[in-house]
């Protein structure tokens, strides 16, 4: 057992995201936190647990939205499986800190399939809507859905059911 509780909290941290990844399986990383329903492993998004430094604070510190609770990865532990004392979830946290660490698949940028350049740059102005467009064999989204009396509005492909009529544009314009 470490001599400070404290001590273990902090090599804990340095750990936050293995941590949840065996803890907290069914949560997922999203910027610095990791986010996931309780500290119970329910799927959601109320609890989130600071991966990394920040001005906010140190990692492994978390807070549940919905109860208020919060804590450090000791409780996370503790409470993920349901120990009673804090000698129990210590010895937990000693035997996973001992356990390889199998680091999480990440592509780098170099392996990433390229998207194929186009004359001109990556972004043209559009002659429809006059926005950045990429060009493309099947060109901008004002031409693919214009014969079915749509358009998507340029910079709504992270929105796709944004869509309004093409005659409720001319309309307003004219």
């Amino acid at each position: 057992m470490p001599r400070e509780p404290s001590e273990l909290a902090r090599r804990l941290a340095r750990e936050a995201e293995a941590v949840c990844r065996h803890y907290l399986s069914n949560g997922k990383r999203q910027g610095r936190y990791w986010l996931v329903g309780d500290v119970h492993n329910t799927p959601g998004r109320s609890l989130f647990v600071r991966l990394q430094e920040s001005p906010k604070g140190p990692p492994g510190k978390w807070t549940d939205a919905a109860t208020g609770e919060h804590g450090d990865l000791l409780d996370i532990i503790r409470e993920s499986l349901g120990l009673r004392d804090f000698r129990e979830a210590a010895q937990e946290a000693e035997r996973f800190l001992k356990l390889p660490r199998i680091e999480p698949e990440l592509v780098s940028k170099a392996d990433r399939p390229a998207v194929p350049a186009e004359p001109g740059g990556a972004f043209e102005p559009c002659g429809r809507c006059g926005g950045p467009c990429l060009p493309c064999a099947a060109g901008c989204a004002w031409r693919r859905t214009a014969g079915r009396g749509r358009a998507t509005v340029a910079g709504t492909r992270a929105r796709p059911r944004v869509i309004f009529r093409t005659d409720a544009v001319a309309a307003i314009a004219g």
